[in-house]
């Protein structure tokens, strides 16, 4: 083990310094439990305390935060916590994480806050498909929405289209009450609640008048070819192999497309293989296609549901080494 050592850091303004220790010095609690060694902010001096190699690792993760609040963003407790796990855990720097910024609606700045979000927004940026594949709350819709605003408002792209299958009605519909529009509102609330973070509601409604923003259930895509768009299908794992074929056959000129899934949350009934998880078998080796994965170090909700995603992952494993050890069955 390495001597104690005791190292400055002199901020360069009271700014930094309120900063860095947050309202009634939350930030530099959550910073003091992750860096190993103790850190002491007198007006703009911080000195950390503690075995050598802790404080060079800790200076470096404090140098990153700094970067990042220069850069203009607002810190808040669980981005401290989010930027703590790509400096300590991750190979990355967070500083090149939070720097990018995809879409700024009313003074809120929209980005990747992960790794793996960082290198999706990448992929998305490089490749005609990008497939994003992980748990709940990781920010692979609100990414891929965020992705196409971007994109249309730059003039990138001349429409918006966004799709998921319509599970639980069949996907015929037909039987519900009410026009198309109230048939599937349901199933697509969380890709409205994301374009209403991102977009005025009156600018919203004018745009899907104009249908430059369209909102449809993958059936509605059939026999369609989709030029000069950014589509996303999302909740991709309830996709037959079939009807995943059709979506991608879809692709036009000048489009770019993004699919999103979680194969663990598969609804298709009669124990149906997923398209989601047949695509990388048939399209992992083409050229201008990427995949992404995440996991529950990704998710950037409540710190409580990275802790709920990891618990069933681990009892799913469990459970499947139980049953092949046992010889109950085959995967899951």
């Amino acid at each position: 083990m390495s001597d104690r050592t005791r190292t400055v850091i002199d901020l360069d303004s009271n700014a930094d310094a309120l900063a860095l220790a947050g309202e009634h010095d939350a930030h530099l609690k959550i910073l003091e439990g992750r860096l190993s060694c103790a850190l002491t902010l007198r007006g703009n001096v911080l000195t950390l305390d503690g075995d050598g190699d802790a404080c060079v690792k800790a200076k470096a993760a404090i140098d990153e935060l700094l970067t990042v609040i220069r850069s203009g963003r607002p810190l808040s407790p669980a981005m401290v916590e989010s930027l703590m796990d790509i400096a300590v855990n991750a190979a990355g720097k967070p500083s090149e994480v939070y720097g990018d910024v995809v879409w700024t609606h009313r003074g809120r700045q929209i980005g990747p806050r992960t790794v793996n979000q960082k290198l999706y927004v990448d992929a998305m940026r490089r490749n005609t498909i990008t497939f994003a594949i992980g748990p709940a709350g990781t920010g692979k819709t609100y990414l891929a929405t965020a992705m196409a605003v971007s994109a249309f408002f730059a003039k990138s792209v001349g429409r918006i289209i966004l799709t998921r299958p319509a599970v639980e009605a069949g996907e015929s519909l037909g039987f519900l009450p009410g026009t198309v529009s109230e048939k599937v509102d349901p199933y697509f609330r969380p890709l409205f609640d994301a374009l209403y973070d991102m977009i005025d509601g009156e600018k919203l409604a004018a745009l899907q008048e104009k249908g430059e923003i369209e909102i449809a259930p993958l059936a509605f895509m059939r026999g369609r070819t989709l030029n000069d768009s950014f589509i996303i299908l999302d909740e991709a794992q309830n996709t037959s192999p079939e009807q995943m074929k059709m979506f991608l056959t879809r692709l036009g000129f000048g489009a770019k497309m993004v699919v999103t899934g979680d194969v663990t949350q598969i609804d298709l009934p009669g124990g149906r293989r997923s398209g989601l998880v047949t695509v990388p078998e048939v399209l992992g080796d083409i050229t201008d296609i990427a995949f992404v994965e995440f996991d529950g170090h990704d998710v950037v909700r409540h710190k409580l549901v990275q802790r709920i995603v990891n618990a069933y992952k681990d009892h799913g494993d469990r459970e499947q080494a139980r049953r092949e050890a046992t010889g109950e069955g085959g995967a899951a």
